[in-house]
């Protein structure tokens, strides 16, 4: 008679020894020290040290005062709440996702609600994360005027904040450095005028997003000053702000209007606080068949930006990427250490890159 092969055992011998750790913890029925659970488990100690580390952040133990390990009855996952800024804006829905990701890994149950690019949705969003207990929020909307008040709903609730790209009262701050991100856009945009032009500048437009405050702002002021430190010889009147509220349509209005008011001249440079309003402005100087007399740098390095930066002889010559797949991450770590009781400085910045429309175009030339 045949032998039976022994049925395979899929078991994961990491999780089995989590186990064992809870079920000694368990059966002690007291607080037990690591070095203790070491010994009478025989897992390695740095394998205990990393298990009960996991097991404390997902609450299924507690850590006292003298650094011993306890059951938690009942656990409870932690819970954040994040608002984002618009389900139709590319950038909010590249950093959502890279949320949820993070979220996911971490453990952590994730709340989201669209603040549909609205100061009131953002307003009745924080009301709804207060009414339902969220452990923290984070905070990703784009009017200052309401940042206090959604910050004073939140903090007199007691739940931690983090404000993305915008600052708010009480919250810490994770995003972009605004000023210096702007500054890097400036100064390619002067090195394309050299290079295309012969540094022969008539205008330098800054596409920016008023309602933002004076943070979001420092984009386009730190644009002018990247072209002034490349470029001296322009002068101060060649430098106008126009409110492009970080919007594909408004943008396209007002740089088709500007456009078709100064008919003849050449040398137009075009800082865009987002790629969004990058888009927008690409769009009327098609309509006018401008391409030739303008370039434009954005900010945010969306696909489509990156599509359109391929197109041999683009005005979009070039992106800043903020680097959306890293900010989950980076948001999950800082919530989590400040509910753990840690530091954490005031602002925290996100890295940052320059992308070039040639960079992209070398690029996808030695894929092929």
């Amino acid at each position: 008679m045949p032998k039976t092969a022994p049925k395979r055992l899929y078991l994961i011998p990491v999780l089995s020894k989590a186990i064992d750790i809870l079920e000694l913890l368990q059966r002690a029925n007291r607080p037990q020290s690591l070095e203790s659970i070491h010994e009478q488990t025989s897992i390695s100690k740095t394998t205990v040290y990393r298990i009960l580390k996991t097991l404390v952040h997902r609450r299924y133990l507690a850590q006292t005062q003298d650094g011993l390990y306890r059951v938690v009855s009942r656990p409870r996952k932690i819970r954040f709440g994040f608002g984002s800024e618009s389900s139709e804006m590319p950038f909010s829905v590249d950093v959502t996702k890279s949320l949820k990701a993070a979220a996911a890994s971490a453990g952590v149950d994730l709340l989201v609600l669209d603040n549909r690019y609205s100061a009131a949705a953002a307003l009745e969003n924080a009301d709804e994360f207060v009414r339902q207990r969220v452990d923290l929020v984070i905070e990703f909307q784009i009017d200052e005027h309401v940042a206090p008040m959604i910050a004073d709903r939140v903090h007199g609730a007691g739940i931690p904040l983090i404000a993305v790209d915008i600052p708010h009262p009480h919250a810490t701050y994770f995003g972009v450095d605004n000023y210096r991100v702007g500054f890097e856009a400036g100064e390619f945009l002067a090195q394309h005028a050299k290079a295309a032009w012969g540094g022969k500048v008539k205008w330098v437009l800054g596409l920016g997003i008023d309602e933002a405050g004076p943070l979001v702002q420092s984009r386009i002021t730190g644009a002018f000053a990247g072209v002034r430190s490349k470029l001296l010889q322009i002068r101060d009147a060649a430098f106008i702000s126009l409110n492009g509220e970080g919007l594909r349509d408004q943008s396209y209005r007002l740089v088709r209007e500007f456009l078709r008011k100064h008919p003849g001249d050449r040398g137009i440079l075009i800082a865009a606080a987002t790629d969004t309003s990058a888009l927008g402005a690409l769009k009327a100087i098609r309509e006018l068949r401008r391409e030739n007399h303008v370039a434009i740098v954005g900010q945010d390095c969306i696909d489509e930006a990156l599509e359109e930066m391929k197109v041999p002889g683009t005005p979009l010559v070039g992106s800043v990427s903020h680097e959306a797949s890293s900010y989950g991450p980076q948001l999950i770590h800082i919530g989590l250490a400040l509910l753990n009781g840690q530091t954490i400085p005031p602002y925290n910045y996100v890295d940052h890159k320059l992308i070039t429309a040639n960079s992209l175009r070398r690029r996808a030339r030695a894929a092929r």
